[in-house]
């Protein structure tokens, strides 16, 4: 099987400029998953995804990753994901790939175990995708809405936030490590989640997701 594992890093970015390029624990914050993917024992090909000379100059330096010139269009603040995926795939469409792993730049402590756990994972299922996730702390069928006339109500029913925990499904929040999906069922519907999509549990240490300067200290 031929995979391809595509890490999208823009130029831009609000919480922290620059944010791919900066400095986490010795090493820019892209290079953790351009090693990550490199080590992972399933993956053929790296792709860097950008519109900033920068990261595409600076992702050139390693061997082995491929880098992609994408579309300022789509290196915008609001821009989807998806559309940059398509871009990649569409760029080297001569290559035929099976299966799309993402990995954010924003998830350096993933680690290719993960990657690899993961794909052995979905491979022996009988499932299109996979998406890792990690706990949360607050179990959102705990939560309230106001309704119109100003009175709380539970955002499910008016007993489950009262409920023990334990009494409760177990709830999941995806943590943005790692997309996993066949090829062909993204060309054709152009969305990481499928019906037959299943998970990969991270720990919450692991699951760090940088997107401001405190989640960086």
């Amino acid at each position: 099987m031929k995979v391809i594992a595509i890490i999208p890093a823009r130029g831009g970015s609000k919480g922290i400029p620059r944010k791919n390029m900066i400095n986490f624990l010795g090493k820019p914050l892209i290079q953790w998953s351009i090693d990550a993917a490199l080590t992972s024992k399933i993956i053929t090909d790296v792709v860097v995804s950008s519109e900033d000379d920068e990261i595409l100059k600076y992702s050139n330096t390693t061997k082995d990753v491929i880098c992609l010139k994408r579309p300022n269009e789509l290196a915008l603040d609001d821009s989807r994901t998806e559309p940059v995926l398509m871009h990649a795939i569409q760029s080297l469409k001569e290559k035929k790939y099976d299966y799309l792993i993402l990995l954010q730049p924003t998830s350096p402590l993933r680690t290719s175990k993960d990657i690899d756990d993961a794909f052995q994972k979905l491979i022996t299922a009988e499932a299109n995708s996979l998406i890792s996730v990690c706990g949360i702390d607050h179990h959102p069928y705990k939560s309230f809405k106001i309704d119109k006339n100003g009175f709380l109500q539970g955002i499910i029913n008016n007993d489950f936030p009262f409920s023990p925990r334990q009494t409760l499904p177990e709830i999941y929040r995806a943590n943005g490590a790692i997309y996993i999906i066949e090829v062909k069922d993204f060309m054709n519907n152009g969305s990481l989640f499928t019906d037959k999509t299943i998970h990969y549990k991270m720990s919450k240490k692991r699951s760090l997701d940088i997107d401001i300067l405190e989640d960086l200290k």
